[in-house]
């Protein structure tokens, strides 16, 4: 038997297959298919043509459906979006539909999955989103898809995948402080490039990514597809079947890969020598250093969404921010309503996160959703509407990403935004 990834072992398991290697054609059964507001009735249309008007999904426990892009908004077009999704589940009977509106409802889904147990290592999921890959921080095999595709997953539980190829990034040394997992993965793209990855699983390693929390490993896995990679995954440590064990009672075996299997690349790095950086616009390999940037005057600085919007994230702004004020609109966007409620209890110095938000000025804590991250309706939370250069947490700075065509948005950690919110132009937080 050959020797496997950690990616190739869970497809292969998935196929009912004894081994497999990159470029095969398998058939594999899905765990779990997410589906939001901006993709969910698309797909509820192709599985309906294709199935029948009577079909019933694949699995009710495997459909999980988060209304998350456009809610907070007067669009009517977006309200449909979510209408046609409730109209579904009441047909189908479905058990996870996060509706927003109702006590249940829990926010972006790349956070609210992981968050309410449907995230276990050595499974299959898949969702009609791009960012789908952040679940791989938790040890699952996780992959965006099409509309098709998930149509099809929805009434089968089955998706055809080529096994990808695996380049392996070995992280080792100690994380300084000012630097965070956003800092590690925009450097890494901006070494490969934004298609250095193209249809390959990332697989993150090594002592740095070991102490790595879970919400950064998140960030990381997060921003995979930023590189063209069909998955990212980190191999599960105790602290991960920790997280896991304590948000479901559902039975789950972690899957590793052979130390020895062979992979397309392997790249290796001390992070004690990474620095803070940014993205420049208008894509999210064009890596520079914080203090290389410095001329950047900005408008606007945006803490928020699936990447930058966790628990640990405030932390880090709030530990920039506290006894300080921002001298530029900025906007704090909880990606969950779990990670909301936190900002109300965990403190700093005897302050709660979002009295140090308030008393440094920052707007308003919004309602959690993904916001101006995706742009939105002309009345979303933070959109742009002109020429607003933007620091952003959130992980894309394509043109017309937040909305304007016309602004510049630069990616950068939490502790970056903060630091530039404060200084008004782009600003390395080890400077304050």
């Amino acid at each position: 038997m050959n020797k496997m990834t950690m990616t190739e072992k869970i497809l292969a398991k998935h196929a009912g297959l004894d081994s497999v290697k990159p470029g095969d054609n398998i058939w594999v059964n899905v765990d779990i298919l997410l589906t939001h507001d901006v993709c969910g009735p698309g797909t509820i249309g192709i599985f309906h043509r294709e199935f029948g008007d009577d079909a019933k999904v694949f699995d009710k426990e495997g459909v999980v459906i988060i209304p998350d892009h456009y809610i907070f908004t007067a669009d009517e077009k977006a309200h449909r979006n979510v209408d046609t999704l409730r109209e579904f589940v009441k047909e189908q009977d479905l058990p996870y539909f996060y509706e927003p509106g109702t006590p249940n409802y829990c926010g972006v889904c790349h956070l609210g999955l992981p968050q309410h147990g449907h995230v276990r290592p050595g499974e299959v999921i898949v969702g009609t989103d791009s960012h789908t890959c952040s679940h791989g921080a938790l040890g699952a095999f996780s992959t965006g898809i099409g509309n098709t595709d998930a149509g099809f997953v929805m009434g089968t539980g089955k998706m055809l995948v080529k096994v990808p190829e695996t380049i392996r990034f070995v992280l080792n040394g100690k994380k300084p402080d000012y630097v965070s997992a956003k800092d590690m993965i925009l450097r890494i793209i901006g070494d490969i490039g934004v298609d250095g990855a193209t249809y390959c699983a990332m697989e993150f390693t090594g002592e740095a990514v070991d102490a790595l929390t879970i919400d950064e490993r998140i960030t990381i896995c997060n921003m995979a597809v930023e590189a063209g990679a069909k998955n990212g995954i980190i191999p599960p440590n105790q602290m991960t079947l920790d997280y896991v064990k304590a948000r479901t009672g559902k039975e789950f075996t972690p899957v590793y890969g052979d130390p020895d299997a062979p992979v397309l690349k392997e790249y290796v790095y001390d992070v004690s020598t990474f620095v803070p950086c940014v993205a420049k616009p208008h894509i999210p390999s064009n890596y520079a250093p914080a203090r290389d940037c410095t001329d950047i005057k900005l408008d606007r600085s945006y803490i928020g969404s699936c990447t930058g919007g966790k628990l640990e994230d405030f932390v880090m702004a709030a530990s920039i921010l506290k006894g300080r004020k921002v001298c530029i609109d900025t906007f704090i966007v909880p990606a969950t309503t779990e990670i909301a409620e936190k900002l109300l209890t965990t403190e700093i110095d005897g302050k709660s996160l979002v009295t140090i938000f308030a008393e440094a000025g920052c707007l308003p804590v919004a309602p959690p959703s993904c916001a101006a991250c995706l742009g939105g309706p002309i009345d979303t939370f933070g959109r742009t509407h002109g020429k607003e250069v933007v620091i952003s947490t959130t992980n894309r700075n394509f043109i017309g990403r937040m909305g304007s065509k016309e602004a510049p948005i630069y990616l950068a950690s939490p502790l970056t935004a903060a630091a530039s919110a404060v200084k008004g132009y782009i600003c390395d937080p080890r400077d304050l």
